[in-house]
C-alpha cells in the first residue's frame, strides 16, 4: 500500500500562495491587463479559505493563465490538475511544478495519481481547479462538450461542491489550436463564477460509473447555461461528444464529407 500524499495546509496572501506563484503572478497579470480587458463578476461565490472545487469551460490554451488571474485577485491561489505533457515543456514545465500545479498522465495506469493529489490538496484546505473536459473543447462552435468525470468524482469523493466560472473572450486572443496570440485591440475577457453546484445526492457513489455520468452531466449544464448567458446564445439542444466523433483530434474542425 502507497503511503498517504499529505500537503501542508495553504498559506501567504493569496492564500495557497508560494515564491514561484507570486513571481509568476507578478510577470503574468500586467501583461494580461495590458492587453485585454476585463469583466468579472460571481467573485464572490469564491471562498475565501477552505477546500474547494473550481472548473470553467476550455477555449483556448491561454484559458488558465486568465482563470488564475481571476482566483488569484479573488483571493486564492490555485492548484491545478493539468496534462502531463505541459509538465514536460523545458523550463515552464519546471516553473508550473514549482507552482504547486498538479500533473495527470491522461488514460494511464497512473492517472489515479492525481487524483490522490487532488484529495491531498483538498484535505489541506487549498483550492483545486479543473477543466472538466480534459482538452479544448472540440465543438464547432466553442461551446462546452461532454465532459471526463473525474471533477465530479473528486467532489462526491471529498464531499466539497463545485464551484463553476464560465468564460469568453480568450478565444479571441489565441484562438483555439491556434498559434498566433492578438492582443491589440484590446479583447474583453469574461470570466464570472456561479454559485457552488451541491452534488450531495450523489455523495457515496464515488465509484458508481452511471452516478458520476449523471453528475458530470448536471454540472456541465450549469456551466454551459452560464457560457450561453455570457455569450447572449442559446447552447446547442445536443452537446457535442467526441467519444462518439470521427473528427481529428485537433485542426482541421470541418465535418467530413459523405
Amino acid at each position: 500500500m502507497s503511503a498517504e500524499i499529505v500537503y501542508p495546509p495553504p498559506t501567504g496572501k493569496p492564500l495557497g500562495t508560494n515564491r514561484t506563484f507570486t513571481t509568476c503572478a507578478a510577470i503574468v497579470i500586467p501583461i494580461l491587463r495590458a492587453f485585454t480587458k476585463r469583466d468579472w463578476s460571481g467573485q464572490e461565490n469564491i471562498p475565501a479559505s477552505g477546500p474547494a472545487i473550481v472548473i470553467s469551460n476550455h477555449v483556448s490554451y491561454a484559458d488558465v493563465l486568465f482563470f488564475a488571474q481571476f482566483l488569484y485577485k479573488s483571493g486564492r491561489a490555485p492548484r491545478f490538475i493539468g496534462k502531463r505533457s505541459v509538465f514536460e515543456i523545458p523550463i515552464i514545465g519546471r516553473i508550473i511544478l514549482a507552482a504547486g500545479q498538479i500533473p495527470v498522465d491522461r488514460e494511464s495506469a497512473t492517472a489515479s495519481k492525481a487524483l490522490e493529489h487532488a484529495v491531498a490538496s483538498l484535505k489541506a484546505g487549498h483550492l483545486v481547479g479543473i477543466y472538466p473536459e480534459g482538452t479544448l473543447t472540440r465543438d464547432e462552435n466553442l461551446w462546452p462538450m461532454a465532459a471526463k468525470t473525474g471533477a465530479a468524482r473528486l467532489a462526491i469523493l471529498t464531499e466539497n461542491p463545485i464551484i463553476p466560472v464560465a468564460a469568453w473572450g480568450v478565444n479571441k486572443v489565441l484562438p483555439r489550436y491556434g498559434k498566433r496570440v492578438h492582443l491589440l485591440p484590446r479583447t474583453m475577457v469574461t470570466l464570472r463564477a456561479g454559485a457552488p453546484i451541491d452534488l450531495s445526492c450523489w455523495y457515496g457513489k464515488a465509484d458508481d460509473q452511471v452516478a458520476l455520468v449523471e453528475a458530470t452531466a448536471f454540472v456541465m449544464a450549469k456551466l454551459t447555461s452560464m457560457v450561453a448567458e455570457i455569450r447572449g446564445e442559446s447552447a446547442p439542444s445536443v452537446v457535442f461528444d467526441p467519444r462518439t466523433s470521427d473528427l481529428p483530434r485537433t485542426g482541421n474542425f470541418k465535418k467530413k464529407s459523405k
